[in-house]
């Protein structure tokens, strides 16, 4: 891996800009997804143990 400071300008803004697509195109919303699939799945397994939320019978 080549030191940042010592690429060229325009090679490291196009690796950056390459990296800035990646990041917000792929990586945040496959976390997003994971992270809110996760929580469902883990209400859903809280849920088949204890019963659904209501007032108590």
């Amino acid at each position: 891996m080549q030191d940042p400071n010592a690429m060229a300008p325009e090679v490291r803004k196009r690796k950056e800009l390459k990296l800035f697509l990646f990041i917000a195109i792929l990586l945040f919303p496959i976390l997003a997804i994971a992270v809110v699939g996760s929580f469902g799945f883990s209400v859903w397994i809280y849920q088949t143990f204890t019963g659904p939320p209501g007032p108590p019978g």
